[in-house]
């Protein structure tokens, strides 16, 4: 089976400097080793004339998201910031689509939703009905982190009917519990979920 054609969206999950150099304040374990993957897979997409789109956290200075604000993570992407901003060495098509999450201060977790993290309530992204305006079908994702934006935005994938894979070494984990990594794969593919690598044999 091809990897990308015309009905197929490759999303590039929050490969930003906060999370995948090293000098981020969220930096993910191996998270700069996803930018070469990532290049390889645009320039592939593109070829077949598939859907490239990036993803970015975009949160304000103040969220109950962050530590400091009663939640569990570090400051971290905060609009119009260094660290917000994604990878100096990605290869961004200029006809690439973005969509930023969080911005109002909601968990971003997923591509696809977002959440109130005092009262829970979810709203949607614009990112579905992108996809859906331009007849996609087929979801292939990569980036940071495999154990929450990765595994939300999956889940969510399938859930609205996408055919939906993870590029399993084109994603890195935070593992803030040890094997947190291996869990999330588990259990996206119990959901059905595709494990695909980067060079498929």
């Amino acid at each position: 089976m091809l990897r990308y054609d015309a009905q197929t969206a490759l999303v590039v999950v929050d490969v930003q400097n906060d999370f995948a150099d090293p000098a981020g304040s969220l930096s993910v374990a191996s998270g700069e080793a996803v930018v070469g993957h990532a290049n390889s897979e645009i320039a592939m997409a593109q070829g077949a004339g598939a859907l490239v789109v990036f993803t970015q956290d975009w949160h304000p200075e103040s969220t109950p998201h962050f530590a400091k604000d009663g939640g569990i993570w570090p400051v971290h992407c905060v609009a119009d910031t260094w660290g917000a901003e994604l990878h100096p060495d990605l290869v961004i098509p200029a006809d690439a689509l973005r969509v930023r999450k969080g911005t109002k201060g909601e968990d971003g977790y997923s591509a696809f939703t977002m959440r109130d993290p005092v009262g829970g309530e979810t709203t949607p992204t614009e990112l579905e009905g992108l996809l859906r305006a331009r007849g996609i079908e087929r979801v292939v994702l990569m980036g940071l982190a495999t154990d929450y934006c990765i595994k939300a935005t999956a889940l969510d994938a399938r859930r609205l009917g996408f055919e939906t894979h993870v590029l399993t070494d084109a994603c890195a984990p935070v593992d803030l519990k040890p094997g947190d990594g291996v869990r999330a794969i588990d259990e996206l593919e119990a959901a059905g979920v595709g494990m695909w690598r980067t060079v498929m044999r």
